[in-house]
């Protein structure tokens, strides 16, 4: 996770928490009274202080992007947490789980310190692969690095001992700047500081991109692109493969 003290630069700037993905992530905590936050970032989706007794996120990067008043947090890995056994009623852990190094230590962990439920926002790469135009059509190298880390949701939701799948629409105008979220708004993928934010296409290097990314932007020149993608043009959310995997213990 130490690549996040890299990665993590631009997040204040382009990943902002989304309200209408953050209403389904506190909807998935449920009544949960405490939250501890794995692989926190610089916070994102959070409820807010003191409702979030601890954050837990390994790059100091991350970490110095906390916005004052944060729940307090500690530098430590989801596969070793800081933590007594049923430290809180509900553990969180949003788009982290493929940067682990041992997941199914990770996730032993999670359940070790839930005292109710777990929530893991992840992808399914299937989906991703297929729907997402970016990767499908311009940025095949973007989607075969993704290959090699994402985790098959009946994985994540085996080690975790069972849970429940709810797909999670991305809004058209999503403020969180994460992998599929400027799919209406394509122009954004050629911003280096966007892809800067975005993993997946940071860690693949602009190298392998330039031949996709210098198709896209002859095809946004040209119209090509709103001529080939015009029912996106349409539609306000778009399941790109998004899904919080609920676990009650």
């Amino acid at each position: 996770m130490a690549v996040y003290d890299t990665l993590g630069t631009t997040y204040a700037r382009t990943r902002r928490p989304d309200t209408r993905i953050a209403a389904r992530i506190h909807a998935a905590l449920g009544d949960a009274e405490d939250v501890i936050n794995v692989g926190a970032g610089p916070g994102s989706y959070e409820p807010a202080s003191p409702r979030t007794l601890l954050a837990v996120e390994p790059s100091r990067t991350m970490l110095a992007q906390r916005p004052p008043g944060s729940a307090p947090a500690v530098c430590a890995v989801a596969e070793r947490l800081p933590l007594r056994d049923n430290a809180a009623d509900a553990v969180m852990a949003l788009l982290t789980v493929h940067h682990w190094t041992d997941l199914a230590a990770g996730l032993a962990e999670l359940r070790r310190v839930a005292r109710r439920r777990v929530v893991v926002l992840t992808w399914d790469q299937q989906v991703f692969r297929e729907h997402f135009w970016l990767v499908r059509d311009y940025l095949p190298q973007a989607a075969a690095y993704d290959d090699t880390r994402a985790v098959p949701t009946e994985r994540l939701a085996a080690l975790l001992g069972g849970a429940r799948l709810e797909t999670v629409p991305v809004p058209h105008d999503c403020t969180d700047g994460f992998g599929a979220a400027y799919w209406r708004r394509p122009h954004a993928y050629l911003d280096p500081e966007v892809r800067a934010g975005i993993s997946m296409l940071a860690q693949t290097g602009d190298d392998a991109l330039a031949p996709g990314l210098a198709a896209l932007t002859d095809d946004l020149a040209t119209g090509r692109w709103h001529a080939r993608y015009a029912d996106l043009l349409t539609r306000d959310t778009a399941d790109i493969g998004y899904r919080l995997l609920v676990t009650d213990l």
